[in-house]
């Protein structure tokens, strides 16, 4: 096999992983940011963020730097913040605005995107004011979250997310608001990190005080078109970091995956999102952002603390394994390896859709 060539057996019990190369070969990372983050719907911010009207936050799209704005129109667009002039910073972090003025010569766009001002511009000819709009891209809500792609022949967003809303229907997400945001830098490829997500073969290694929390007996993973989910039952009997239920028939962890990069991690009384950005070959960012009832009362600070202190310390021992995986990826003995059948069918369905994407271009 040619260095970083795979071709992908969906038989998972002959299926092999992909090369070690795909795990820190730059030009790998250039390849998904074109092939795999530019054509699917990612995670970009709030949607509280901009509720009004004047309200905008910045994001970056794989590579690509994206201003969300709600414009006076009341209409939410998702905008290139690149300067039609000479590529500067149309708007940065968050705020509430009637203009975007570029930092770097002053050109302004309205809410819209359309170009308003050109500072100094007198002279110029055969300019085309009309031209030189923001361009947009596809935005889309769903619940509390915004959603962005680049593609824009892509599908609607509702077709990504299949089946989920409704999954999560009799949670009524929709009543917890965002309570707190943490991040963590990994020194580990992208993949990595998702492939540790997408099993829970390592928990009872990994993981002894969320294992004694699960039963790890009853853990499965399902697979879907573009997203998994694996079922974690609670030990109602023996939780004692995991808040559980009293009145449910069984509580159940759920462990939403939706390609390539979005996690969603729903417990009986509170959900975070988890969004997994590539650094570099070999560095990734973690993003955790945490939403409870009524955040601000004094029962849900304490539920919060606790769920936080207890995803540390998960967090922490992913990033230790996590990386200890980068390092061995880079070994000389070390080039693909093989899939638990009955534990890691999620890690083959991710390596799979990386696989027909690639093939796409």
């Amino acid at each position: 096999m040619t260095k970083g060539d795979y071709s992908f057996d969906a038989r998972l019990a002959f299926a092999k992983t992909p090369p070690a190369e795909w795990y820190f070969d730059p030009s790998m990372l250039a390849r998904e940011q074109e092939t795999v983050f530019a054509r699917t719907w990612q995670l970009v911010g709030r949607a509280e963020e901009v509720a009004e009207a004047g309200q905008f936050f910045t994001a970056n799209v794989g590579d690509e730097p994206v201003l969300v704005a709600r414009g006076a129109d009341s209409r939410l667009r998702a905008l290139s913040n690149v300067c039609r002039h000479r590529a500067g910073p149309v708007a940065a972090g968050r705020g509430n605005c009637d203009v975007f003025r570029c930092g770097y010569h002053g050109w302004s766009y309205a809410l819209d995107g359309r170009l308003a001002a050109t500072p100094e511009w007198d002279g110029v000819e055969e300019f085309d004011r009309g031209a030189h709009s923001l361009p947009q891209f596809r935005v889309e809500t769903w619940g509390a979250l915004v959603f962005v792609n680049l593609d824009a022949n892509c599908e609607p967003l509702g077709e990504t997310l299949e089946d989920i809303p409704a999954r999560l229907a009799r949670r009524d997400l929709s009543s917890m608001r965002f309570a707190l945001r943490k991040e963590w830098t990994v020194e580990c490829n992208w993949k990595v990190y998702v492939d540790n997500y997408l099993e829970g073969y390592h928990i009872p290694v990994v993981h002894p005080a969320l294992n004694r929390e699960l039963d790890y007996a009853r853990y499965r993973t399902e697979t879907k078109r573009l997203y998994s989910i694996q079922h974690s039952p609670i030990r109602a009997d023996r939780a004692t970091r995991i808040k559980v239920d009293e009145g449910a028939e069984e509580n159940e962890a759920q462990y939403f995956w939706l390609f390539p990069n979005l996690m969603l991690n729903v417990y009986p009384d509170n959900y975070s999102t988890n969004l997994i950005v590539p650094l570099s070959a070999e560095r990734t960012l973690t993003v955790f952002e945490w939403y409870f009832d009524e955040p601000e009362s004094g029962k849900s600070r304490e539920a919060l603390r606790r769920t936080v202190e207890f995803s540390d310390e998960i967090q922490i021992e992913d990033i230790q394994i996590c990386e200890a995986v980068q390092r061995g990826l880079r070994s000389r003995t070390y080039a693909q390896g093989r899939y638990s059948v009955k534990r890691e069918n999620g890690v083959h369905h991710f390596h799979g859709l990386l696989a027909e994407f690639f093939a796409r271009a």
